[in-house]
């Protein structure tokens, strides 16, 4: 028993080194936050302010996407030390959002497979003990979410590029029982086409995030038709026209997709949203706009206000005016909400959830993960990683450190872009990657919990 006793000591006595030096890390900050993926590894804490923005056009625009090659053998995801990576899936066609069922099956969109995956889990493993396809014949699906909130939802929601529907369901369908209903249809679908839903706490309200349909409204018009000022005193404040007109927005429905209203405007590319447990607050990662250099403008991830304006296309970070519209919106200045948690520009988050887990040690509870697709605006790649956001008392500090890294292989080449970050039921962490198609779960602890 004493050697027992020893062991788990000892044990105990390295997890807690470990943790301290990852804390005793150098805070990165203004221009030293801008690292690449060379820089990148478990534990490297940053912060941007939005006093850090370059100028536009301090570099050159670049074109720098990566090719994707195949998983080296044995290759997994960097994590802190006393934290285990375990391969759930791989050779799907395309992974991205992952949801937790109230029972804990894996809830899965294979986006361009046009089709929802389950995976149901063996318990305290990454061994899938049944899987399944619960429906197809979709149109990339993105989006998932249980209705009504609780143990015991009815319905599984799905965000098509172009719809929301509906299945009905019970607890442990791992196959929808009959044909999806249409709750709002007629979405506008091209170019940015990842359609994230959440529901909030009380159920009565269904949220959507429609992005952008270019890179700065290019083919939006100077004027929408009857002239800007009546426009401006008739529509939420920000509001695009055009053949942007509802986008680059969050919207909110009842739950059976009537009653549609504009919650925010002026995200370009909110692709991930959920509901902080805390605060019952909406919160969504947004993928910012290209072509202005390595470091501008920066990613961000923010709870979304009632009735604010987030800036594009007109402006980004509070009152920076984008140079390709100067001059067109000085009614707007002024009125720009800045983003809650800056990200390192071109990282492109993609989706982001609240730790409220029981199996992170306790100061994780009340961050959020989010995951980082990867850069192709920028000379030195970045992102390609699951980054960890810092909370304090519900509320975010700015600081985000490396959290799950080792997907890029060279500055040409990557194995893996995050894409979905779910917390399971067993307190374990979900990623998928869309790369090689894989599924991960990440414990702590010194083996599989």
């Amino acid at each position: 028993m004493l050697r027992i006793a020893g062991y788990a000591g000892l044990a105990l006595f390295l997890a807690t080194t470990a943790f301290a030096q990852q804390a005793d890390q150098p805070l990165l900050t203004g221009e030293k936050a801008f690292g690449d993926w060379k820089a990148d590894h478990p534990g490297v804490r940053r912060l941007i302010k939005p006093d850090d923005l370059p100028k536009p056009y301090a570099t050159e625009s670049a074109s720098n996407g990566p090719s994707v090659g195949d998983r080296p053998e044995g290759a997994k995801p960097k994590v802190p030390a006393g934290f285990t990576v375990e391969l759930v899936a791989s050779g799907i066609g395309n992974p991205r959002v992952v949801r937790v069922a109230p029972n804990g099956d894996l809830f899965v969109a294979d986006s361009m497979s046009n089709q929802v995956r389950v995976y149901r889990l063996a318990q305290g493993s990454a061994k899938p003990a049944e899987k399944s396809v619960f429906a197809k014949g979709l149109t990339r699906p993105y989006g998932i979410a249980f209705y009504p909130p609780g143990d015991k939802p009815q319905w599984v929601y799905v965000a098509n590029s172009n719809s929301v529907v509906r299945f009905s369901y019970r607890d442990g369908d791992m196959e929808a029982s009959g044909k999806p209903e249409t709750i709002v249809e007629k979405i506008p679908a091209n170019h940015h086409w990842t359609r994230d839903i959440a529901f909030s706490p009380d159920g009565k309200t269904l949220y959507l995030s429609v992005g952008s349909g270019s890179n700065i409204a290019e083919d939006m018009g100077a004027k929408p038709k009857g002239g800007l000022d009546a426009w401006a005193k008739a529509q939420p404040l920000g509001a695009a026209w055009g053949s942007e007109a509802g986008r680059a927005d969050v919207l909110a429905f009842d739950p059976d997709g009537k009653n549609r209203r504009t919650v925010a405007t002026g995200l370009r590319n909110c692709s991930g949203m959920t509901v902080q447990p805390a605060t019952g607050a909406l919160w969504c990662v947004v993928n910012e706009r290209d072509e202005l250099g390595d470091n501008v403008p920066f990613d961000y991830a923010t709870s979304v206000k009632d009735g604010a304006f987030y800036g594009w296309p007109w402006y980004y970070v509070g009152d920076n005016e984008d140079p390709r519209h100067k001059g067109a919106r000085p009614d707007l200045a002024g009125k720009v909400t800045i983003p809650d948690v800056l990200v390192q520009a071109h990282s492109a988050p993609l989706n982001i959830a609240f730790y409220d887990g029981g199996n992170f040690p306790a100061e994780y509870k009340g961050d959020a993960f989010v995951a980082l697709h990867g850069s192709w605006n920028r000379n030195l790649r970045t992102g390609y990683k699951v980054v960890r956001l810092r909370f304090k008392d519900g509320k975010p500090t700015g600081e985000y450190d490396d959290f799950a890294t080792g997907f890029v292989v060279s500055d040409d080449e990557v194995w893996g872009r995050p894409v979905g970050v779910a917390v399971a039921k067993d307190g374990a962490l979900i990623v998928t990657e869309d790369g090689n198609g894989t599924i991960w779960r990440i414990t702590h602890g010194d083996g599989p919990s």
